[in-house]
């Protein structure tokens, strides 16, 4: 897959994050607890990919290919980095504030995609962590910064704030470890692993929390609150697709893009809404222009080993391999082609 098609891919998932976020957050508010959106999110997708599981015989298939590849018991744990921020989120905003929580996210995910991409996590290989990558991964923090302005800011605890950072972190592994089951698989079963994962687990949270055992909640009526799912499944495999191409610094500042040009589209369409916001398009085109600085030069290392096509790396089964072929990991030379 080109990688222009690529970034277009995550750019439209980080749109439909930023729809998945305001039907959850309003469902949340609607049923009088934003745990019960989560769990209801989880569902959803868990509901989508069964129905896939049943029409989709080549599915079933992929799924069973996994126990043959012989990918290592961490590469299926993915789901859980997506559990960790849905569960987050829910609890930490109110306190931190959108605009704390937001940037410290972006921070954790800038942080974890430059440490993966080093370490060669994602099926892509391993990436040099270069100028350019870091000053994208900085600009990228700094544009959400920007865009951020005029949101309300809460408690700033350091230790929440370092959570929050740690939800970041946590999204990298995912898609990470997403795009390594995608890679020895197909991208279908990849988004059908992160929800078999993330589902128990967020589950679990809730019941702890006692939100599946409180009061009846006041569900509502607008069927639109309850797609959260059906964009999660898309945001997930959008993901896959990117971190196979591009790596999971690039993929994650492309969905952030996304996401803020989603919410200025949200902001303008929806009844009583804010209108245009200048900062979150600013914000939105010097995070798009952070994903391009990142992928300059990419793979060019000063140290032997240090970029894409050389030095040893650990392969989509978790093994070290020998010196890389360029191009030898990307879809279509000899692997499976995601999308």
């Amino acid at each position: 897959m080109p990688a222009w098609v690529a970034l277009v891919v995550v750019t439209i998932g980080g749109v439909a994050s930023a729809a998945q976020g305001a039907v959850n957050g309003e469902l949340g508010e609607r049923a009088g607890d934003a745990t019960l959106a989560a769990v209801v999110n989880n569902l959803g997708g868990c509901l989508l990919v069964g129905l896939g599981l049943l029409a989709l015989r080549t599915l079933r298939a992929d799924l069973r290919g996994l126990r043959r590849v012989g990918l290592p018991w961490w590469a299926y744990l993915g789901g859980l980095g997506g559990a960790a921020i849905v569960v987050l989120g829910a609890y930490l905003v109110p306190v931190l504030g959108v605009a704390v929580f937001t940037i410290a996210q972006v921070a954790g995910g800038s942080l974890g995609g430059l440490t993966v991409d080093r370490a060669g996590l994602a099926p892509v290989g391993r990436i040099a962590l270069t100028g350019p990558r870091l000053a994208g991964a900085l600009l990228g923090v700094a544009a959400v910064t920007l865009a951020q302005l005029g949101q309300p800011v809460g408690d700033l605890a350091l230790g929440l704030v370092l959570l929050a950072v740690v939800g970041g972190v946590a999204v990298a592994l995912q898609s990470a470890l997403n795009g390594r089951v995608s890679a020895a698989s197909s991208a279908a079963a990849g988004v059908a692993v992160n929800f078999a994962v993330s589902t128990p687990a967020v589950l679990l949270v809730a019941a702890l929390a006692g939100a599946l055992t409180g009061p009846a909640p006041s569900w509502p009526d607008a069927w639109y609150l309850y797609t959260g799912g059906l964009l999660g499944v898309g945001i997930v495999a959008s993901l896959v697709v990117g971190v196979r191409v591009v790596g999971v610094l690039r993929t994650g500042l492309l969905l952030v893009a996304g996401q803020l040009g989603g919410a200025l589209v949200l902001d303008a369409l929806l009844p009583g809404g804010p209108g245009v916001r200048l900062p979150v398009l600013a914000g939105a085109l010097l995070t798009l222009a952070a994903a391009l600085l990142a992928g300059r030069g990419e793979g060019r290392g000063d140290e032997p080993g240090e970029g894409r096509g050389d030095g040893p790396s650990a392969d989509v089964r978790g093994r070290v391999t020998g010196p890389r072929v360029a191009g030898a990991d990307r879809p279509g030379a000899g692997g499976r082609l995601v999308g």
